[in-house]
C-alpha cells in the first residue's frame, strides 16, 4: 500500500497549538489532536492495517509552525509483517520540520520486525532556531514471546537531524541477522533491544549540554545492572545529546527513556516530561 500521511501544527489566536492541516491516504490516519495541559496537543498515529506488509510505500510528513508544541506517539508496536516472495521490502519515509520555538515530542512505540520481515526506515528532521525535539525509537529482535529472535531478513534505519540547515546527527544502521549474526560480540552480543534517544534544543550553549550530559550519565549509571541492560550518553557536536541503550529482555526501556527525557526536558525547558496518554 501506498501510506500517506501528512499534518501541519500551528498556532491560533488565543497562543494554543492546533492542528491546523491534515491530509492521509490509508492505512495511515489520525483521528484528532487532544489538547495538553500547556497548551500544546498530543497525536495519535494510526496504522488500521495493524501493520506493515512487505511492499508497502508509507510516507509520513509533520510539519510544526513557529511556536507550536507537539506530541507525536502511536497506539501501539509497530509491526513489521513477513515479506512474500517477490514482495519489495517496506519503506517508511518520515520528513519533519520544526519551526521557531517549536517543540516536537516524537514517541513511537517499539518498532518488531517479524521473522522473514524486510524493512527500511527513513527519516529527516530539520530544526530551526530555538526549536526543540525529543524523539526515541526502540527495535525488538522479534516476537521474542515466541522465541522468534533475529528471524528477520533485513531492517536499514537511516535518520539525519539538521539544525538551521546543519547536520548534527547520522544514522545508518544495517541488520542482516542471517548474514552477519547479531549475537557476535563485535554487534549487539548478548542483547536483543536496541533504543536511541535524541533530545535537542536549537541554540542550547555548551556548558548547559555538558551539565545535562553529567546528568544523564548519572540515571544511566544507575540504570545500568551488569548484564541486562547499557546505557550510554554523549553530546552531539551542537544543539543536543544523543542517548544509546541495549537490553537483554527489553522489560525496562520505557521507564528508563522516560528517566531519561524527564531530565532532558527539565534541563532545557525548565518543566518535566508528561507521559502520552494512550488510546486504542
Amino acid at each position: 500500500m501506498d501510506g500517506v500521511l501528512s499534518l501541519t501544527f500551528g498556532v491560533n489566536a488565543q497562543g494554543l497549538t492546533c492542528l491546523r492541516e491534515q491530509s492521509h491516504r490509508p492505512p495511515l490516519q489520525v483521528v484528532r489532536a487532544f489538547r495538553q495541559p500547556d497548551g500544546g496537543v498530543l497525536t495519535h498515529l494510526h496504522n488500521v492495517s495493524g501493520g506493515v506488509l512487505g511492499g508497502d510505500r508509507l510516507t509520513q510528513e509533520f510539519t510544526l509552525d513557529a511556536g507550536a508544541q507537539v506530541q507525536l506517539t502511536t497506539t501501539s508496536a509497530t509491526r513489521i509483517y513477513r515479506a512474500r516472495e517477490g514482495d519489495a521490502e517496506a519503506l517508511q519515509t518520515t520528513r519533519i520540520q520544526v519551526g521557531p520555538n517549536g517543540i516536537l515530542e516524537y514517541l513511537p512505540d517499539t518498532t518488531i520486525p517479524f521473522g522473514g520481515a524486510r524493512y527500511r526506515q527513513d527519516t529527516t528532521i530539520d530544526l530551526s532556531d530555538n526549536a526543540g525535539l525529543f524523539w526515541w525509537e526502540t527495535l525488538a529482535p522479534g516476537r521474542a514471546a515466541q522465541g522468534e529472535i533475529f528471524a528477520y531478513e533485513s531492517v536499514i534505519l537511516r535518520a539525519a537531524i539538521r539544525a538551521n540547515g546543519r547536520e548534527i546527527a547520522a544514522e545508518h544502521l544495517r541488520l542482516e541477522p542471517a548474514r552477519a549474526p547479531l549475537a557476535s560480540s563485535a554487534r549487539l552480543g548478548p542483547y536483543r533491544y536496541f533504543t536511541t534517544f535524541y533530545a535537542c534544543r536549537v541554540g542550547a550553549t555548551v556548558s548547559q549540554l555538558r551539565q545535562l550530559e553529567t546528568d544523564l550519565h548519572e540515571i544511566a549509571a544507575s540504570r545500568t545492572p551488569p548484564g541486562v541492560d547499557v546505557w550510554g550518553v554523549s553530546t552531539l557536536s551542537a544543539h543536543g545529546v544523543c542517548i544509546r541503550g541495549l537490553s537483554v529482555r527489553g522489560l525496562h526501556i520505557a521507564a528508563d527513556l522516560y528517566a531519561f527525557w524527564d531530565c532532558a526536558r527539565r534541563a532545557l525547558y525548565g518543566a518535566g516530561a508528561v507521559a502520552p496518554r494512550k488510546i486504542n
